[in-house]
């Protein structure tokens, strides 16, 4: 499964656009991690508890797409999207969505 953010993917010709397929995920930030992240605010640099979670959910998010996408029997998925949004205090959805597609075989 090709999953790209270009509109086209070098080498092969669309045949269908299947439709929109997203995957997501939603988090809350623990109250361990909090109490280290108010520490780094105070002494400067990345935090990296927060970096691994984002990252987490970036790949979760990703793996719920590609697999909506392969049970529309698609090739590949582009114009893939990054989005995220504030559900609640604390809480935060990542949100990738991007279009199902085949290619041309022949």
């Amino acid at each position: 499964m090709i999953i790209t953010t270009t509109e086209n993917v070098s080498g092969h010709k669309i045949k269908e656009h299947l439709g929109t397929v997203i995957g997501n995920t939603i988090r809350a930030r623990h109250v361990g991690k909090d109490i280290q992240a108010a520490f780094r605010a105070v002494v400067g640099g990345e935090i990296k508890e927060y970096t691994a979670m984002m990252a987490e959910s970036r790949e979760q998010a990703l793996i719920r797409m590609k697999k909506r996408a392969e049970e529309m029997n698609a090739d590949a998925v582009v114009g893939v999207r990054f989005q995220t949004s504030m559900i609640l205090s604390g809480t935060a959805e990542l949100l990738v969505y991007g279009t199902a597609v085949t290619f041309d075989k022949g």
